[in-house]
């Protein structure tokens, strides 16, 4: 269980990034994730341009668990690494999310920002 509270995405000035942005908000102290991991994370997504938040495990009040290996490529690439009790913000630009505009996913096309807590990894 976390004792943080849900992020404020502060809105990013300047253009988009093309490449993966990774900024650590807060270093963890417990168990780093490694590629391929099991996670347990607590997130907020926004879009980059509106600000618009568009998915948050903090409103279900719940974390969500799952494998790296089933998750976007901004996140495969941009939590291992990351320690238990940290909290890391990704910007990730379309090509590693969900493709470009008409991929036939909603956010398509679109840069993302997510801000990421790592309650626990195993594996």
């Amino acid at each position: 269980m976390t004792d943080k509270t849900k992020p404020e995405i502060d809105f990013i000035e300047g253009p988009a990034p093309t490449e993966l942005v990774i900024t650590d908000l807060e270093v963890g102290t417990g168990d780093e994730a490694t590629p391929g991991a099991f996670v347990d994370v607590h997130y907020v997504g926004v879009d980059f341009e509106s600000g618009d938040e568009f998915d948050s495990s903090w409103n279900r009040g719940e974390s969500i668990q799952f494998p790296l290996t089933n998750l976007i490529q901004g996140w495969k690439d941009g939590i291992p690494g990351m320690k238990v009790g940290g909290r890391r913000q990704l910007v990730v630009p379309p090509h590693l999310a969900y493709g470009p505009a008409g991929s036939g996913h909603r956010l398509g096309g679109r840069t993302l920002v997510f801000v990421i807590d790592l309650i626990g990894v195993r594996g």
